[in-house]
């Protein structure tokens, strides 16, 4: 550390007001590092869910006095930024790069043939100032560690005209993205009732396993298993090992909800700017039927069973390494539309790492949509404590006899996991025929407001 610069401490923040400690899962910034304010310096894991740490002050990253996997308790010190001595109020008091500007430019262009591993992933800051400006977050070069886009760089766009500090390159990368959707769409137009759409724009990541060779055999690999992977085994095992665990199925003609929301999607697209998918039609058919059959909305506690007045649905979403619930409240008095809007803008913070902790509390039924796989039958393991879960499986044509007579039709399978200290199969076969009945029961005429 040079004479010039001061050495500043960042704590452990408390997430929640209920949290003590939280551990660190992954530095996205390591010792030499350049940091930018608002910039997330780390990822932090709870029992429940992610968060990124964002920096409170721009310098250069010193020790990092907390490891990756480490629990560190609310208060304590996990690292250091060095801070030069007069840098705090100038930077304060300015708003635009113009000074920092270059250094920037000289960097961008060797970005793309580098790391670039963390290039989708955008902090809230950067979001909320490319959102002020109207800009396309491809088209921008990333200085940030693994090409990730900084404050800085969208500023110096900014200033450039938009045009400057993006390379030919990078807009030559940024076309073809923009002609595979449409792409994409016209095989959804020809092939409609496929899947049920859970990853709305986006197609399912691949995942991205850090591995180390097997000592002593070249034919196994040891995978490290991280926080939030221990955090799904301990939740698993404890599901099935409470729980006593049933299933059934029941198979729904959604030939009417595919021709409704075929009929649909395009004006939704226009006017709310998301894709509406066949999750949000199906999750207001479940939501109706626990309305009709609240034991389904409930908890074991030993002595007495808790029947929940709130429909607090959590969405199982699956990201390139996990799978996160975060929880849409009141589910029950939301439209389809707005439950289209809940679950898009769930699923996309699931993706981006940007859950509060509060996004994912209170659950009391989870849905899940295995059909965005191409699975078509499915034996869910209950998000504990709740008392059950159900999944939608994959649209496909089939064969179907309707008054003695062969026709073809649009069909999906809905499995039903269930707690047996809670739930019996007369109950739930009730419920699951509801659930069919409310499906079935979409027309042309179905409102979406």
């Amino acid at each position: 550390m040079s004479d010039n610069q001061t050495l500043t401490d960042v704590i452990m923040p408390q997430l929640a007001e209920s949290l003590v400690s939280a551990t660190i899962g992954k530095w996205l910034k390591k010792p030499g590092d350049r940091v930018e304010e608002y910039e997330p310096l780390c990822e932090l894991i709870t029992d429940k869910v992610n968060a990124e740490l964002p920096s409170t002050i721009e310098g250069i990253m010193g020790e990092l006095l907390a490891e990756e996997g480490q629990t560190v308790n609310v208060g304590e010190v996990i690292c250091r930024i060095a801070v030069p001595v007069a840098a705090p109020k100038a930077v304060q008091g300015t708003n635009n790069a113009a000074a920092q500007a270059p250094a920037i430019v000289s960097v961008p262009n060797a970005t793309p043939t580098g790391d670039t591993s963390m290039r989708a992933r955008y902090s809230p800051a950067v979001q909320t100032l490319a959102a002020e400006h109207g800009i396309n977050l491809t088209a921008v070069s990333g200085t940030g560690m693994g090409g990730r886009i900084t404050r800085k760089d969208v500023l110096s766009f900014i200033e450039g005209g938009g045009v400057s500090v993006a390379s030919a390159q990078t807009a030559a990368i940024a076309t073809p993205p923009t002609h595979q959707v449409t792409t994409e769409e016209a095989n959804q137009a020809l092939q409609p009732d496929r899947h049920s759409g859970l990853h709305l724009s986006e197609s399912p990541r691949i995942p991205t396993i850090e591995v180390e060779g097997g000592r002593g055999s070249s034919s196994e690999f040891l995978i490290d298993v991280t926080p939030i992977r221990n955090t799904i085994a301990t939740r698993m095992r404890q599901s099935v090992s409470e729980i006593p665990h049933a299933w059934t199925m029941i198979e729904v003609d959604v030939t009417n909800l595919v021709m409704l929301r075929n009929r649909l999607k395009d004006d939704f697209k226009r006017k709310e700017g998301i894709n509406l998918t066949y999750l949000s039609f199906l999750m207001k058919a479940v939501v109706s039927a626990i309305k009709d059959y609240p034991i389904m909305n409930s908890v074991w506690a030993v002595d007495k069973i808790i029947v929940k007045r709130d429909i607090n649905i959590s969405l199982a979403v699956g990201t390139e390494d996990s799978v996160m619930t975060p929880v849409i409240k009141k589910a029950d008095q939301k439209n389809i539309a707005g439950l289209a809007r809940e679950i898009d803008e769930l699923a996309l913070k699931t993706r981006e790492r940007k859950l509060r902790l509060e996004d994912m509390q209170g659950g009391t039924f989870t849905v899940n949509n295995t059909g965005s796989f191409g699975s078509i039958l499915s034996y869910p393991i209950i998000n504990y404590p709740q008392a059950a879960i159900v999944t939608f499986e994959s649209i496909v044509k089939r064969p179907v006899v309707i008054n003695d007579m062969i026709a073809v039709r649009s069909m999906a399978n809905i499995c039903l996991s269930l707690d047996h200290r809670i739930l019996d199969g007369v109950i739930c076969g009730r419920f699951l025929q509801r659930v069919k009945d409310n499906v079935e029961g979409y027309t042309p005429e179905t409102k979406l407001y």
